[in-house]
């Protein structure tokens, strides 16, 4: 029987410690979902093991095919070109195919919801309550079209108002959506970190948000978001393509 591939999470890496805490975390729970499916991390900086280290060991040890999952939320210059180049440079006998990054998805909507709900919202505040969609942010805009799509999509779910803001590279900030909101009418601004792990950018959100009554925490290890990644390794590993550089 041939066996599943390797599902390789790769990550950005940060120097903050609490990035790879909750990456790991996140990996963890993905195993705990799907019992004997080998996964394995790999960052693309500042952490080890590295993406190459990894698929250094995994050639070594004789493995074959491999799924290497972007933990990302939107398609932007890593998953164009960082994470294709680290690919391309893989041992050759390795098959690998890059799986789909995670956003957009239902389940990261219903992540995000169930994070305002833990920090303090019910469903009943839903109609009087204006939504910052708050990302990292990119300088690529296809992945700013992206979250402005998601921002329309989530308000038709009943919210008073949501508004996209990013954390860099883009307009507006966090601090201008709640503003935005309040000078809307929503009786109460609540702020959605749409952002996997915590680091420099997470905690600029954070202090954008200064002037919002709800702060919500980021997704990280929530079981909608190692659901996302189990369904974009299912969706990649049939049919498994040649080789990367074949």
């Amino acid at each position: 029987m041939r066996r599943e591939p390797v599902l390789l999470v790769i990550a950005h890496g940060s120097r903050d410690p609490r990035h790879a805490a909750t990456v790991h975390a996140l990996v963890r729970r993905v195993r705990s979902l799907r019992p004997g499916l080998r996964v394995e991390t790999g960052f693309l900086d500042f952490n080890v093991p590295s993406v190459q280290g990894v698929l250094e060991s995994l050639a070594a040890e004789g493995v074959r095919d491999v799924v290497a999952l972007p933990l990302l939320l939107t398609r932007a210059f890593h998953a164009k070109a960082d994470i294709p180049a680290v690919l391309r440079d893989a041992p050759r006998r390795l098959r690998i195919h890059q799986a789909e990054v995670l956003g957009p998805s239902p389940l990261l909507l219903s992540a995000l919801e169930r994070r305002l709900y833990e920090a303090g919202l019910t469903p009943a505040d839903k109609s009087s309550t204006g939504v910052v969609l708050a990302s990292a942010g990119s300088t690529d805009p296809e992945a700013i079209a992206v979250i402005a799509d998601i921002a329309r999509e989530w308000w038709h779910t009943g919210w008073c108002a949501v508004r996209p803001a990013f954390a860099s590279a883009s307009l507006p900030r966090t601090e201008d959506a709640v503003r935005e909101l309040r000078e809307l009418g929503c009786s109460t601004v609540a702020v959605a970190p749409y952002v996997l792990a915590p680091g420099f950018l997470p905690d600029r959100i954070a202090r954008g948000a200064a002037q919002a009554d709800v702060l919500a925490e980021v997704l990280g290890p929530s079981p909608e978001v190692a659901r996302v990644l189990l369904e974009r390794y299912d969706a990649a590993r049939i049919p498994m393509p040649a080789a990367v550089g074949a």
